[in-house]
């Protein structure tokens, strides 16, 4: 029988196979690893793989941990940890509150403004869930907001962090796109290609998290107006609007600024995203101190709730570098290099089918686990294919924001079925999502339609 075939077959069995391993229940770092060596023994039994191949992991790993791009992970994580145990994010939902309540829908927009403004400064799905869905969802509820709309609304703006940076899955594909996009273009004869940075990314995903925000924004004024009960005014009495003006300066001058400090210096070229992520980190730990919330106990809850989010983040990196050599070496780069250039459509549809994958997969995987398995194998033939990088990694940050919010894994319905009180069902939070999912996927076609939204700015600053 043909090697290349049986390599071919093995590579797309290996793939379906860790899907499967998944549904059932198995961690997904041991998944991808423990999955890959197997087919990776049938592999040597078939003479389609040489075990010597395993020899490179080593350097892969010390390349990892001594990745200076990487370093900023952890330190991005460490500030939106320290910021929601700092109570910024519950003074900001107050007094947001106080200043739209005396809209229709004035409630959800707070929990949308203050998601982007969360997103921007912390960039932590998770703790930005927990405290919207402690604080905002009870005072919706108390308002007769429709539990649906309530739980979407909160569980979307929630997930911004996941797009707008500073956002460590934009960190982790800026630096595999960075190496994808070199290898390709000196494969092509480039030996002087633009280079691709977090930066690019940092700057192309703002406009398209601006875009989400007024989707959101929109789809709650749209409810205002069709289905006024679903999102009733909540009227702040006169004296609590007397100072109004000043909570609104003293809630929102410490996140601003911290986005100043941290987003301003990358974009304007004065520090790396390494750089600026050390400052974030030292700017949480100052706006803890003059909120007098900074002690020991806190600060040895930050730092390891930090360790816990980095180690998962990078143990699922290391299983998928085992995927990645055991597939690409027994031939799985060839066969989607040929499914995808022989497709009708072209370029844009082999990237519509790509994002379209994506998407059933945030069905049953992470943001994290899908990026590891699914870019080293599709993003060279895209880029290939002349894919704008910063285009394509904007496109798929957006996508991968969806499996946050789809049913049957998405952490963030998780996160706020875990302080929804008992009469707000787990029902009702997957029904108000869809309309945000809807929503994401309108964000995606905009996009196709105008690149320009994703790659304008990073031409703009730094060309």
């Amino acid at each position: 029988m043909d090697p290349v075939f049986i390599g071919e077959l093995l590579s797309g069995l290996m793939f379906f196979g860790i899907i499967g391993f998944l549904l059932f229940g198995f961690p997904v770092a041991f998944t991808l690893s423990g999955v890959s060596l197997l087919f990776g023994l049938a592999g040597m039994w078939f003479g389609v793989f040489d075990p010597s191949n395993f020899g490179s992991l080593a350097n892969r790993y010390i390349g990892y941990m001594t990745n200076e791009v990487l370093v900023a992970v952890p330190l991005f994580i460490f500030m939106g940890v320290m910021l929601e145990r700092s109570k910024i994010a519950e003074q900001l939902l107050l007094t947001m509150g106080k200043l739209f309540g005396n809209m229709r829908g004035g409630l959800g927009m707070s929990v949308i403004v203050v998601g982007a403004l969360l997103a921007a400064s912390t960039g932590v799905v998770g703790a930005t869930v927990v405290t919207m869905g402690l604080i905002s969802l009870p005072a919706m509820l108390r308002a007769n907001y429709d539990p649906k709309l309530a739980t979407g609304v909160i569980c979307a703006s929630g997930t911004l962090g996941q797009i707008i940076p500073p956002s460590t899955v934009l960190i982790f594909m800026g630096d595999m796109l960075s190496g994808i996009n070199a290898q390709v273009q000196m494969s092509k004869g480039n030996f002087a290609p633009v280079p691709v940075s977090v930066g690019d990314l940092f700057a192309g995903a703002i406009l398209p998290g601006l875009l989400l925000v007024g989707l959101y924004m929109a789809w709650t004024i749209f409810k205002a107006i069709a289905d006024p009960k679903s999102c009733p005014a909540t009227p702040v009495p006169p004296e609590e609007r007397a100072h109004l003006g000043r909570e609104v300066m003293t809630a929102l001058v410490p996140p601003l600024l911290l986005i100043l400090a941290v987003l301003g210096s990358i974009l304007g070229g004065i520090a790396t995203p390494t750089e600026a992520a050390s400052v974030g980190a030292v700017g949480a730990l100052v706006l803890a101190g003059l909120r007098w919330r900074l002690s020991f106990a806190i600060l040895r809850e930050t730092a390891i709730a930090t360790a816990s989010i980095t180690c998962m983040v990078f143990i699922i990196l290391f299983g998928a570098a085992v995927f990645s050599i055991v597939f690409r070496l027994m031939g799985g780069d060839n066969l989607v290099h040929e499914f995808l250039s022989n497709l009708p459509g072209g370029t844009l549809a082999a990237v519509a089918v790509v994002m379209f994958i994506m998407f059933l997969l945030g069905f049953i995987l992470d943001t994290f686990e899908i990026i590891f398995i699914v870019i080293p194998i599709t993003a060279p033939i895209l880029l290939a294919l002349d894919v704008d990088p910063v285009w394509l990694g904007i496109l798929v940050g957006v996508n991968l924001q969806t499996s946050f919010l789809t049913p049957p894994f998405g952490f963030a319905l998780f996160y706020l079925r875990g302080v929804a009180p008992p009469n707000v069902s787990t029902a009702m939070i997957y029904k108000g999502v869809l309309p945000f999912v809807v929503l994401q996927m309108v964000a995606i076609a905009i996009m196709f339609a105008f690149p320009e939204i994703a790659t304008w700015l990073p031409r703009a600053i730094y060309s």
